[in-house]
Order: structure tokens, then sequence, then C-alpha cells
């Protein structure tokens, strides 16, 4: 991930062999593999809930990434053993994350709907890319989407149904992770070659809930049917979005990251509407054209940043000055 608050890292090779620290893959895909992650995402928290009265919300949590770890590390298979101590502690820190982030926010959903938990979820990546932001268009972008955040919330507010205080406040916690997993994510993907670092931050993930999704492990081992399900929802709600994401991690700066994420609200209040019989109002539209302008501009803005960085670059080249130093790659460690 570059951007001027990131520290540099060492190279690492992708799992088609280019160089993470780059983004010559430029934006646009990018936001296609965010967009795919928000629609899989969502259908797995749907299917998710209709395993809470079975499993409760940290069995399912648990189930689903202990499962995604199993198929992630059959298909990396990472090269553990030589990994150095700093990678080691990007991917514990990331399986932190993961497991702070999905188990937080289930038991949220499990006691206020969906839409609202995401929205407030969001504030954590929303504020990181605040946080980020070093130019004035920036900013703009992550207000407009704030301000489609707000509106979710207040239609929520003024559904006549309010809030479970406690389900806000594991949503806050969830957000707080979920800046996290931002940064470790980047983290892992500049310094860990392929997914293999992914694989396993699922697998600590899942060892860190295990403790308190292990009554709902059992019963899903005893009860085929919700351990099929629970497959189902480890693949829509784990495997595939954060593959996806953490590809595209590779391949915008963290503030556009931050931003694309509002598409993910979105998705969970269409998909809430859609599934789950949640109604969506007039101020929740108004917040989707608000938060798709939002992602649509930050994704414009950057295109325009990564051809005017490469036209430098060109010009820098053409006068016979380098625009930075050379990347010296050491043997493997």
């Amino acid at each position: 991930m570059t951007n001027p608050a990131t520290p540099p890292t060492a190279m690492a090779e992708t799992p088609l062999g280019s160089r993470a620290s780059t983004r010559s893959h430029g934006t646009l895909p990018a936001v296609a593999m965010i967009l795919a992650s928000c629609v899989s995402l969502q259908f797995g928290a749907a299917l998710a809930m209709q395993l809470f009265p079975e499993l409760g919300s940290w069995g399912v949590t648990t189930l689903r990434l202990l499962l995604a770890a199993g198929v992630l590390l059959l298909v990396a298979r990472p090269r553990i053993l030589g990994w150095s101590r700093r990678q080691w502690m990007h991917v514990l820190l990331f399986g932190v994350a993961i497991a702070g982030m999905n188990g937080f926010f289930f038991a949220s959903i499990a006691l206020i709907p969906l839409g609202p938990a995401v929205a407030i979820e969001f504030i954590g990546p929303l504020a990181l890319a605040a946080v980020l932001s070093r130019k004035p268009r920036h900013l703009v972008w992550v207000g407009l989407a704030l301000v489609g955040m707000a509106l979710l919330g207040i239609e929520s507010f003024d559904s006549g149904e309010p809030l479970n205080p406690l389900g806000v406040l594991f949503t806050l916690i969830a957000g707080a992770f979920w800046a996290g997993y931002i940064l470790m994510g980047a983290r892992v993907g500049a310094s860990v070659p392929g997914t293999g670092g992914l694989a396993v931050a699922f697998l600590v993930a899942g060892m860190l809930t295990l403790p308190l999704g292990f009554g709902g492990v059992a019963a899903a081992i005893a009860t085929p049917w919700l351990l099929l399900l629970a497959f189902g929802t480890a693949m829509l709600s784990s495997v595939v979005p954060y593959s996806l994401e953490f590809a595209a991690l590779r391949r915008v700066p963290k503030h556009v990251f931050g931003v694309l994420l509002s598409l993910e609200p979105v998705m969970a209040a269409l998909s809430g509407w859609l599934l789950l019989g949640q109604e969506v109002g007039l101020l929740a539209i108004a917040a989707i054209f608000l938060v798709v302008a939002a992602s649509a501009g930050s994704t414009l803005s950057s295109v325009k940043e990564q051809r005017a960085d490469k036209a430098d670059a060109v010009a820098s080249l053409t006068a016979g000055t380098p625009t930075q130093p050379i990347p010296v790659v050491g043997p493997p460690r």
C-alpha cells in the first residue's frame, strides 16, 4: 500500500508473480473486486443470521472462520517456516483484527438490523480514511460518505424501533477492529507472498473466537445440515469477500479503500430489504446516492493521481533523474 502515511515495507510476490508494492494493476479492477466482495459478504451475513438461533452468534463466527481457514490453507499452502518474525507479527495482528471485526459484528446483528449495523460499523474505516487523507479532495469524498452513513443512522432511529444499546456498542467495537483490519491487511499484503498470510490469519482468528463459540461448533458437528449451512456461510462471508478485499488492498491506497468500503452499508441495506424484508426508505435511498458518488469520486481521483504519477515518472526518467530509490531485494529469509 503506497501513500504518505505508509511505512516502507518489503516487496512481496503475489500469486501471479507481480510485485505487491506496485499499483500496476490499477484502481478500476479493485473497485470491481470490492463490489463483488460486498455482494458476497451481505448474502453470507443474511445466511449466517439463520444459524444464530441454533449455534449462537459466536458459534457461527468461529465456524465460518475455521472453515474458511481450512479452505484457504488448502489453496494457498503457505510456507510458514520461511517467515520472518516481522511477517509473523503482521499475520498475528491481522488475525486478531479479523477475529474482533467478525465476532463483534455477528454479535451485533443478532441484536440490531443488518443495515444500521453495517452503517455504524463503517465509522471505523471512514475515520481511518479521514486520518490517512492528505489532500482536500480526499476529504470531500470522505465527507460525502459520512453524510450517507448519517442518513442511514437517522432512518434507523426514525423507524420507531430504537436500536439495542449493546448491539450498537458491539458494532462500534467491530468498526474499530475493521480499521485495524485495513491497516494490518495492507501490511500483510506487502510483506507476505500470495494469500498465505490471509489463510493463517483466519486460522488465528478462529482459534481466538473458539472459547466463546465452542458450544455452537459442537452443535454443528453433531448436525450435518447445520454444518453444511455454516460452510456456505464461510464461503460467502469469508473466503470469497476477504480474498477479493485482500487483492484490492494491494491495488489501491488505504484511504481510497476505506471510502470504497462505504459501498458495503449500501449492499447491507439492499440485502436486508431483499432477503430479510427490512424496509428501505427515502433517507436510505438518498444515502445510497451519496455513498455511490463518494466511491466514484474517490476512484476517479485515484485513477487521475496514478496517471499523473506515471507521467511524472516518465518525465523524470527522460530527464535522467529517478523519482525514487531502486528497491534492493535481498535473499529470501
